[in-house]
């Protein structure tokens, strides 16, 4: 029995030891007005939103996490928004052929959920495996899932290899890369807790939270689906980090974005 445990951790840990997380600039929003997401502008100074993307490579495939804003944002570069602007300069398809990369190359993708800027790239990965909430999914498609969900960004997945999930998902069977099930912004939104060996573990937050004053005060954006669910699932990841001591990374945190190294340079 000693030598099978033995076994299991070694090959546990040498998946583990070949898990990488790349971190890709799709751009920024810059807000004139915070108030929808249910903060005061005495509240936060923050007034830009990074965009990111990260791909994930493990032994057994590679993990698109989210889809960043469509191509039309790129191509213009710049594109004025009701109360702001969007940046973004280079196309994710770019970024990744810049290191050989192809869409046919990602077995898998999964959304933290279907706002635009969340899934603006999804057409483009059809032939990865699409991990996706099932109350995402009919919400998306039977148009309840909100504002900023325009289908014209996804709605090729409804050709693609779908898994349909309801919970949370071990990705590669490992416990190394597992979708977390944090349902209130949108009826299915999920977060990502990636375990690096390096660098320790990690949860994307998606938009659990957007500036980390959401956090702080425990305060969902008034246009969430269901705040109390929001509330819920921020419970959800506090205790997963206390169990697990992962670091939180606010996705939209521009301040956070700066200070990490963007790919080819890579986390493990």
């Amino acid at each position: 029995m000693r030598w099978i445990a033995l076994i299991i951790l070694f090959s546990s840990s040498a998946a583990l030891a070949q898990t990488k997380l790349y971190f890709f600039d799709f751009g920024s929003l810059s807000l004139e007005d915070i108030s929808m997401f249910n903060l005061t502008a005495e509240e936060t100074e923050v007034r830009e939103l990074f965009v990111p993307c990260y791909l994930i490579e493990h032994e057994k495939g590679r993990l698109l996490w989210d889809g960043g804003l469509p191509k039309p944002y790129a191509d213009a570069g710049q594109i004025s928004l009701e109360g702001g602007s969007a940046t973004y300069e280079n196309w994710i398809v770019d970024q990744l052929a810049a290191m050989g990369i192809t869409p046919g190359d990602i077995s898998h993708a999964a959304y933290s959920h279907l706002h635009y800027d969340h899934a603006g790239a999804a057409n483009y990965f059809l032939e990865s495996k699409v991990l996706m909430q099932k109350a995402e999914w009919e919400a998306a498609f039977g148009g309840e899932s909100g504002a900023f969900v325009e289908t014209e960004w996804f709605d090729k997945l409804k050709t693609a290899d779908v898994e349909i999930l309801e919970g949370d998902h071990d990705v590669f069977g490992d416990g190394s890369v597992k979708l977390i099930y944090t349902p209130g912004h949108t009826p299915g939104h999920q977060s990502l807790y990636v375990d690096l060996e390096a660098t320790g573990p990690l949860i994307l937050s998606g938009d659990l939270f957007h500036f980390r004053a959401n956090r702080t005060l425990r305060r969902p954006p008034n246009f969430n689906v269901d705040a109390e669910q929001t509330l819920e699932s921020m419970d959800k990841i506090e205790q997963l980090i206390k169990e697990t001591g992962a670091t939180l990374w606010i996705e939209h945190d521009k301040a956070l974005a700066d200070s990490l190294n963007k790919a080819p340079a890579y986390y493990d």
